[in-house]
């Protein structure tokens, strides 16, 4: 993975990942811009998690170019706490910082967890774990940020605080996000640009221009919305074809 010359914070081209002969990802070309938000869907198996991986250099096995500027920091649906370590020192891990206990704790206090330093990670809600996951992606002071579906474990609600609050940490650090998810309306909600994945290809992209927090029922989101299944197979009653 080299570092790149241009402005992107991301420029793929050609991109092929090949697993036992077969091509997950086939000749992608993608180029995310300083500060936006893409997510990233498709069918289970359409390479979308493969292609955040890439990104996040766990997978250098390819052919193509795949160029990053600057830090990447990875949030996973799994948040992946080590339960011996209490969350302010799962924040800190890995850090090289002169004062990591203190820019750790900072992290935890901006995603609303300014209270739970020293809990154990068994001792989290679902969301709250997510919040951790969070902090410990901020405190890398990423360009980068790949989430990969971390809501899709938590309920309705927590997904909401959720959305919400990814969105008020991009308000404050302004890092481009790649989201990975199943969810179209997750997708519409969040991302500047929602881009879709199909047979290891780029099959189809919405360009989405409405000021957050959005109202599902806009037409112009009703619209990309539909788009967006009919790409996916289902039509507007929910039926897959």
């Amino acid at each position: 993975m080299s570092t790149l010359t241009g402005t992107d914070v991301v420029e793929v081209r050609g991109l092929t990942r090949a697993f036992a002969g077969r091509r997950v990802l086939d000749g992608i070309d993608l180029q995310i811009r300083p500060g936006e938000i893409v997510a990233l869907i498709g069918r289970s198996g359409s390479g979308k998690s493969t292609l955040l991986r890439i990104l996040a250099g766990l997978d250098r096995d390819v052919t193509g170019e795949v160029r990053v500027n600057g830090t990447v920091a990875v949030a996973f649906q799994d948040a992946r706490l080590l339960p011996w370590k209490r969350v302010r020192d799962n924040v800190a891990l890995g850090l090289r910082h002169e004062n990591r206990v203190q820019v750790a704790e900072a992290a935890l206090t901006e995603v609303g967890l300014g209270d739970h330093f020293r809990a154990w990670p068994l001792t989290l809600s679902g969301g709250e774990a997510q919040r951790t996951s969070l902090a410990r992606a901020l405190v890398r002071e990423p360009n980068l940020m790949l989430l990969d579906e971390p809501f899709g474990a938590l309920d309705a609600l927590t997904r909401l605080t959720m959305h919400q609050l990814v969105f008020d940490l991009w308000e404050r650090h302004r890092p481009a996000i790649l989201l990975v998810t199943h969810d179209v309306d997750e997708a519409l909600a969040l991302a500047d640009r929602v881009v879709l994945l199909a047979d290891g290809r780029i099959a189809h992209e919405e360009h989405v221009a409405l000021d957050r927090p959005r109202d599902r029922d806009h037409p112009d989101l009703v619209g990309k919305r539909n788009r967006l299944l009919g790409e996916l197979g289902v039509n507007t009653k929910g039926q897959v074809h």
